[in-house]
Parts: structure tokens; sequence; C-alpha cells
């Protein structure tokens, strides 16, 4: 039985990459490619793949978040974070939002096969240096856990720089509750100004200077 997988990085020819190394192997199949969080969840809703290889900081819905909302609705799918952030606080952030797998994107194609198979079969797998990573933290408050599924996505799209207007109409919400959404988020946070608001985002790991 083929492993049905769908790729989600916003780097096109890394995705590309991918879907070439692993259709090497005769128990995987590559349904699709998504280059942002909110367009993996609509993929996952349609390909209905067994596995997502998804990186962590994608544009307009992180990796944690895109895992938590596709999940919400594909409780099946398993999900292996491969990414260039390997510090504890996004390891836990992406495993508490059902990730199975996480990877540094520095492993090798060995590594990244034998996570496939590992989270398809149920397990879950964390390359060398992010258990190392994970185990030799203490376990601590994340501050991004404060906010809501809502006002993360909010968040994230304000530091990419879209204005309250284009954000009602990417989310299909009202100005008004838009606003609502981004007080509240302030008000947990405690920034009041955008700038401030952008370095927390990238300080957590919503967004990234890439």
């Amino acid at each position: 039985m083929l492993i049905r997988i769908l790729i989600a990085d916003d780097h096109r020819m890394l995705a590309e990459t991918f879907k070439v190394l692993l259709e090497q192997q005769p128990d995987m199949q590559v349904v699709g490619l998504a280059t942002d969080g909110r367009d993996a969840v609509r993929q996952v809703g349609e390909l209905l793949p067994d596995v997502v290889v998804m990186d962590l900081t994608m544009p307009e819905l992180n990796g944690a978040d895109a895992t938590r909302a596709l999940l919400a609705t594909r409780p099946a799918c398993r999900v292996v974070i491969l990414s260039a952030h390997t510090d504890a606080e996004r390891v836990r952030r992406a495993l508490r939002a059902g990730a199975l797998g996480y990877l540094s994107k520095s492993a090798g194609v060995e590594e990244l096969i034998a996570a496939v198979r590992a989270v398809y079969a149920g397990q879950r797998y964390l390359g060398e240096s992010i258990a190392e990573a994970v185990a030799g933290a203490e376990a601590a408050a994340d501050p991004i856990e404060r906010l809501s599924a809502r006002e993360r996505e909010i968040l994230q799209l304000l530091a990419e720089g879209r204005t309250g207007a284009e954000i009602a109409q990417r989310l299909q919400l009202s100005q008004k509750t838009v606003e609502t959404y981004r007080a509240r988020m302030v008000e947990k946070v405690g920034i009041r100004d955008l700038p401030g608001l952008v370095r927390f985002a990238i300080q957590h790991g919503i967004v990234t200077l890439d």
C-alpha cells in the first residue's frame, strides 16, 4: 500500500526535490505540493494524504497552526515537521499542535524517509538533535500559547504586512471582528504597537526575516 504524502514548503525548488527523493521509494507517492500553510490545510481536505511533510515557517499560516487546523478536520493524517529551526520552544509547539515527527532540514534523506514511515505507523519520530534539544531544556510556558488560533493567524498576517481590511477579507471576517481579535491579542501579550508585535512574532517563530 502506498503512503500518500503532501509536501508543504514555500521554497518550491526544495519541495520539488523532496518529491523526487520520496517518490524513489516503492511505498511512497507524493500527491500534492503546497506553498503556504493555508493551502496545505485546503489540500489535505481535497487530497486526503496519509502524511504531510510540513515546513514550520510558511506564509499565511505557520506550520504548527496549519498542523492543528488540518488535524481538526482529518485526525487520521500524520505530520512530520521539517524545519531549519530546532529550538525546544518551536519543537514543543509543533508537537503540542499534533505533529508526530520533527526533523532538522539538515537531516539526510534516509532520516526523512524513516520519519515518514514511522509516523505513518503512528509512531513519534524526532531527529537526534531535536530529541536532545527537547530533553535538555526545561519545560517553560510558551507565550504564543496564550493566544487563540485565530489570534495567532491575525498576528502572523499583521507581521507579514497585511492591513486590517486585507486580513478581514482573507479570513472572511468583518473589520470590526478583526479589530476585536487584535485587541484581545494585544491585551494578552502586553504589546500595543505594530513594530513590537512584529518583533514578538519573529522572536517566537510565527514569522521569519527570510
